[in-house]
């Protein structure tokens, strides 16, 4: 019989470890941070309507991420809350397709042009004013809605057939 809190462990190990690598391929391409980011990573934001063990997963695969590609501290810290808070949101609205997908969307596009404006200092004026933080959610929110509401759901899909073979649960002898 297999031990449950072992199969969360993996399961959530396997996840951020997954996270990190696709993290690495969108930072190679230019897109893991900035202004303009689509980070094929935030795909897996989908996985916990599949196991509980992908909200950690998220999280501690979104700070390692952040990490190692060189983010400042704050961006290590807001960036991994708001990836948490998107998976929390996402594993509450699980029984329904797509509106899963959406609070990844939400939380990035609230916290992640803060963390630009405030602690990269990306600033962008128009005719004087400081346009940083809602240009900034309408771009983060645009690469949040490409990597979770088109990749996730694309994920979503071709994970439903399998999931009870990859995201085996506890089963009795």
């Amino acid at each position: 019989m297999r031990n449950k809190n072992v199969l969360f462990l993996v399961q959530a190990a396997m996840i951020a470890a997954i996270y990190v690598a696709l993290t690495f391929v969108s930072s190679s391409l230019g897109l893991a941070s900035g202004t303009i980011q689509v980070r094929i990573s935030e795909a897996l934001c989908v996985l916990p309507v599949f196991t509980t063990a992908a909200v950690p997963g998220l999280w501690l695969g979104c700070f390692l991420a952040n990490l190692l590609t060189g983010c400042m501290l704050v961006d290590v810290i807001c960036g991994s809350i708001a990836t948490l808070i998107g998976a929390v949101g996402t594993y509450l609205l699980r029984n329904h397709k797509l509106a899963c997908t959406i609070p990844p969307v939400l939380a990035n596009m609230i916290i992640v042009p803060f963390v630009l404006r405030y602690g990269y200092g990306l600033v962008t004026e128009f005719h004087g004013v400081d346009w940083s933080i809602p240009f900034n959610a309408l771009t983060v929110g645009i690469g949040e809605a490409v990597a979770c509401v088109v990749l996730g759901s694309i994920l979503h899909k071709a994970l439903s057939r399998y999931r009870n073979v990859i995201f085996v649960q506890e089963t009795k002898r």
